[in-house]
């Protein structure tokens, strides 16, 4: 029997080397630049996805760097709303532009292809994933640092196509105090780990209220549960917004920007 060269094209055997779980990375457009991707995930929706996004964005911004806002929300987009942002992408000969907000963020959103933005769009699973996986492929993110991709709730087939087909650095799982957001959540942070993506942190969104007359934090949805999950999974850094109106009112006006998140403190980098 001949000895195994290496040569899997020639080898009729099942090696552990040809047993190699098949990638199926897509390759981004070949005039974009992109250093690192981060999702934001949730099991739920309504739990301030996309509010977390904005925010992250915004700070990795003020703080220096160039980055980018992928709305993988496609029946849902949100992102140009809270940015102030209406105007329509513009296409190349190659590829599609982004929009950029007033301070320079790069977005690409499905409400940024629609004629009217309040039009429904009404696809099915695999359409929809597949527009998702062109905004990687056929968008051209120029010079980015980090790009934030706002996900769809759930662990579907838009988590799968994005987990599958572009190479994120890792997650950061938004959630709520809630026993209920606590179950969900756990099964986004358990979809992480099947597709082998780091946890960066975990966001708590709605955390508490703080009094205006005393100052006394008032935890309106039930005890905090996120250093908990924290623990239990290993997710190394925690944030805690509160209910802020001033955080609804800049995102109704198109002016997220305008916030001061330096209170938003999960790292933007892997371990």
């Amino acid at each position: 029997m001949a000895e195994c060269s290496h040569d899997c094209s020639s080898c009729g055997k099942s090696c552990s080397d040809k047993q190699k779980k098949e990638s199926f990375l897509k390759e981004a457009h070949k005039k974009s630049s992109i250093k690192k991707v981060i999702a934001v995930v949730s099991g739920k929706g309504g739990v301030g996805k996309s509010l977390t996004t904005s925010l992250l964005a915004s700070y990795a911004h003020k703080s220096g760097k160039s980055v980018g806002i992928m709305d993988a929300d496609i029946t849902g987009p949100s992102i140009p709303k809270m940015f102030g942002v209406t105007e329509r992408a513009s296409a190349e000969e190659d590829g599609l532009n982004t929009v950029l907000t007033p301070s320079g963020i790069q977005l690409m959103s499905m409400n940024l292809l629609l004629e009217n933005e309040n039009d429904p769009v009404i696809w099915r699973g695999m359409m929809i994933a597949g527009t998702v996986q062109q905004f990687w492929t056929d968008v051209i993110w120029r010079d980015v640092d980090l790009l934030f991709i706002d996900m769809p709730p759930g662990t579907g087939d838009v988590p799968l196509t994005v987990f599958q087909s572009i190479p994120i650095a890792g997650v950061v799982v938004v959630t709520t105090p809630q026993d209920l957001v606590k179950m969900v959540v756990e099964k986004a942070v358990k979809m992480a780990a099947m597709m082998d993506v780091p946890v960066l942190g975990l966001v708590e969104n709605m955390s508490y209220l703080t009094c205006p007359g005393c100052g006394k934090k008032i935890e309106v949805f039930g005890r905090s549960k996120a250093d908990g999950i924290a623990a239990e999974y290993g997710i190394p850094a925690v944030a805690k917004l509160p209910i802020d109106p001033k955080i609804a009112e800049l995102a109704d006006l198109g002016r997220i920007e305008d916030y001061d998140c330096a209170a938003l403190k999960v790292s933007c980098a892997p371990p």
